[in-house]
């Protein structure tokens, strides 16, 4: 049987609380009713998102040269340069500036834990 897609995302990271309250401040995302130990999840949609703690084993600060390196991560916003504004206003690092294309207004910003978080604007 194949495989029909990504059913569900979860980043690991250095501080739990800290990244959750960064993509729920930040990135306005609210948490999901219930989530599993060790981690906290999001009521995103159409597939459900995570920050949870590192496996066993993983040493995210070991990890060259940023935690996930060669993933592309997107989330998408109603309005990607209203978000921009608010963000580099606050002082998170923005990897990419604001630009037009295929996907709407787009830009990249960086999290605590040094993820590239690709925002995007059309649907």
């Amino acid at each position: 049987m194949p495989v029909t897609g990504p059913d569900f995302i979860a980043v690991q990271v250095r501080d739990l609380d800290t990244a959750a309250d960064f993509y729920e401040t930040r990135l306005g995302l609210r948490r999901a009713p219930v989530s599993p130990p060790h981690a906290i999840v999001f009521a995103t949609s159409p597939i459900a998102f995570a920050v949870r703690e590192p496996l066993p084993g993983v040493d995210l600060d070991a990890v060259t040269p940023q935690p996930g390196a060669g993933i592309a991560l997107w989330l998408h916003a109603d309005d990607a340069q209203a978000l921009h504004d608010d963000l580099a206003a606050a002082g998170v690092p923005i990897v990419a500036a604001p630009v037009d294309g295929p996907f709407g207004r787009t830009f990249t910003l960086r999290d605590p834990d040094g993820y590239a978080i690709t925002i995007h604007d059309q649907a």
